[in-house]
């Protein structure tokens, strides 16, 4: 059976878990970016490191009605602003198919028009170039972010046109690629480069998905296979345009080496996860996209070498990725520093769509394992319980004292912000929580994969129906109903995560089940009118070590229950937090408490507490046995923390 014959037609998230995030992106979330967005929200961003000297607020909206011609002035922001208002309308769109909203509907409609007036006739759309520097379009691809933008839009305009049925939306994104097609390529009169930020070439392989239209597919293709071809492309387009740096788009970016860009060589010839993080997360994924339409083993071959160098050597435990803060980027194997790292959460949620695109490709529970990481740890944390503040750098142990005393820790933010002078983290998750439901389930080979845990009513082919319940992350009690009225036959197969291989039981119809795990699945042959699967997974608590070869985690441990890593916060224990030591074997206690943090499962161990030395000690002394106490050491999600007061964090605890 191919795939075409197996489709997963709807699914409806019943999660206690995520159904209270998606609400929350609906009520919350998607209300106060577009107050902000439209500078309707009383906020700075003056306490952003990170934000350049942008402390207005964002402009966003403006601009556009600047472009359009409704008002006069000048572009504000990043020549990618326009991105942050794609990525609203996105989440938007998404929240309409759970959470329908008329008045919602109204402005994103009226949205939609003023896009719509905004771009050119043969299809060009991106503010800044068409308010300050008409004269330099496409000119500066390394800087100027121009494609980047615009895939970002016919991603929205391609969800808003699936939730809603607008033409509109739908036909602005294909304007759009077909304006860059003309301009892009190896024909004589075209551009034979790429942009320097990767996004348009998934945003096409979407395109294709929903069109068919076979040019878009072969466009993605060109920009994949282009990269890199002639290094030095970025700078001859600078010295063609002028070379002085007050030419710059973005001050500072032609400093970085070409490997920041993806762009030192052909992808075939790159051999490990090298430069800007979301750049990289995001060529992957458009990797993933079109090595599944077009069959490029080239490719694929890419895509799983990129993937285990960043799983197997560059990427935190939370899932986060990026360790420098220097143009928050990858830097070389095992460099995991806790304390400085930048883990962003848009390249988070970039790690989430590789996953998920390679899940589509083959049947291998590792890409379940590391969307389910990223779900559950290192996207969630960039945003507050509250829905309305956001982390942009997810650290894995942070102390207020040193973001405010050390200028290196000093993008280590110890409480969530209200907006970012680069505001790409608060839209990205979340568009990611309010598609959450396009994440649960593949079909591969005729096989439909059931890669998540999180409770749903599906239907397959218009007449199957899947229901899986459960209490998930904080049980491991899985169940699914699977109705099958016309007897269809296939293999159900359901993802075993890693932090569960060696301790699970499952049932099929109420018998025990013994089968062989599969690259992570367990496969059950589905053909009579209704099935029960129990699994029953290993929710035990456990201590975690790094790679030895991580030095900035030898000597420690961190905690895990399930999917969620679990953090020690200055809220709940006594700083400070680098005198607690954890025995080989402790005792652990978990329990959910339905009253903290909107209700979380808790974590509590018995630790060593070394005694804190008097101020008035020497610096340096001769080494002794240092009195110990033993106390309780609490534990949160790490998704959770920096909801209280400000205070100390550590993932990573001392043995």
């Amino acid at each position: 059976m191919s795939n075409d014959e197996m489709r997963v037609s709807h699914v409806q998230i019943l999660s206690d878990f995520w159904q209270h995030y998606r609400e929350l992106v609906a009520t919350k979330s998607v209300p106060y970016e577009w107050q902000v967005l439209n500078d309707e929200a009383n906020i700075t961003v003056a306490d952003d490191p990170q934000n350049a000297g942008l402390d207005k607020g964002s402009h966003a909206v403006e601009n556009f009605k600047i472009a359009a011609g409704e008002k006069r002035g000048h572009h504000y922001g990043y020549p990618f602003q326009d991105t942050d208002v794609y990525k609203w309308l996105e989440a938007a769109s998404y929240s309409f198919s759970y959470h329908p909203n008329p008045e919602l509907r109204k402005i994103t409609d009226q949205l939609i028009d003023l896009i719509a007036n905004c771009q050119e006739d043969d299809g060009y759309l991106s503010t800044y170039f068409q308010i300050e520097a008409p004269e330099r379009k496409f000119k500066r691809l390394q800087q100027s972010h121009e494609l980047y933008t615009m895939g970002h839009y016919i991603e929205a305009g391609l969800a808003y046109y699936q939730n809603t049925g607008n033409q509109k939306a739908l036909d602005i994104a294909e304007r759009m690629a077909d304006c860059i097609d003309r301009h892009f390529g190896l024909e004589a009169d075209k551009i034979p480069g790429y942009d320097g930020h990767p996004e348009i070439e998934l945003a096409l392989s979407r395109l294709y998905e929903e069109t068919g239209k076979k040019s878009y597919l072969k466009l993605a293709h060109y920009f994949l296979k282009q990269r890199g071809q002639d290094p030095a492309f970025f700078e001859k387009q600078i010295k063609a345009d002028g070379e002085s740096p007050d030419r710059d788009v973005i001050p500072g970016m032609r400093d970085f080496p070409r490997s920041y860009y993806q762009a030192a060589e052909p992808i075939a010839d790159q051999k490990t996860a090298d430069g800007h993080a979301v750049r990289v997360a995001y060529l992957c994924t458009g990797m993933a996209y079109v090595a599944r339409y077009t069959g490029d083993q080239e490719l694929l071959d890419a895509c799983h070498r990129f993937w285990n160098d960043i799983v197997k050597r560059r990427m935190f435990i939370t899932g986060n990725i990026g360790s420098t803060t220097t143009g928050e980027a990858f830097t070389y194997d095992y460099d995991l520093p806790n304390d400085t790292d930048y883990g962003e959460t848009c390249a988070s949620c970039g790690m989430a769509f590789f996953a998920r695109e390679m899940s589509n490709i083959e049947a291998n529970g590792q890409y379940g394992d590391v969307l389910e990481k990223e779900l559950f740890n290192g996207t969630i944390s960039g945003m507050q319980l509250d829905g309305t503040h956001f982390f942009y750098v997810n650290p894995l142990e942070a102390d207020p004292q040193a973001t405010k005393g050390n200028p290196g820790k000093s993008h280590v933010l110890t409480r969530r912000m209200a907006w970012f002078g680069v505001a790409c983290c608060p839209t990205n998750v979340a568009r990611l929580i309010a598609s959450i439901d396009h994440y649960i389930y593949t079909v591969v080979d005729g096989n439909v994969l059931s890669n998540q845990f999180i409770a749903n009513q599906a239907t397959l082919n218009d007449d199957i129906q899947i229901k899986q319940t459960n209490d998930f992350p904080w049980n491991g009690e899985i169940h699914y109903d699977i109705q099958n009225p016309n007897q269809r036959q296939f293999k159900f197969g359901i993802r075993i995560p890693s932090w569960s291989a060696n301790q699970y039981t499952l049932k099929v119809n109420g018998q025990d089940f013994k089968t062989d795990v599969t690259n992570g699945f367990v496969f059950i042959n589905v053909g009579s009118k209704d099935v029960t699967i129990d699994l029953s997974l290993d929710m035990s608590v456990k201590l975690m070590r790094a790679s030895n070869r991580v030095n900035d985690d030898f000597g420690k441990v961190a905690v895990q229950r399930g999917p969620i890593v679990y953090a020690a916060e200055q809220a709940d224990n006594q700083a400070p937090l680098w005198l607690y030591r954890v025995s080989e074997k402790p005792d652990f206690h978990y329990h959910f408490d339905k009253q903290l943090l909107n209700g979380v499962g808790v974590v509590t161990l018995k630790a060593k507490r070394d005694s804190l030395d008097d101020e008035n000690a020497p610096l340096y002394q001769e080494d002794a046995v240092s009195e110990a106490k033993m106390v309780d050491l609490k534990l949160i999600p790490y998704y959770s923390w920096a909801n209280r007061e400000d205070g100390q964090m550590r993932v990573w605890l001392n043995r």
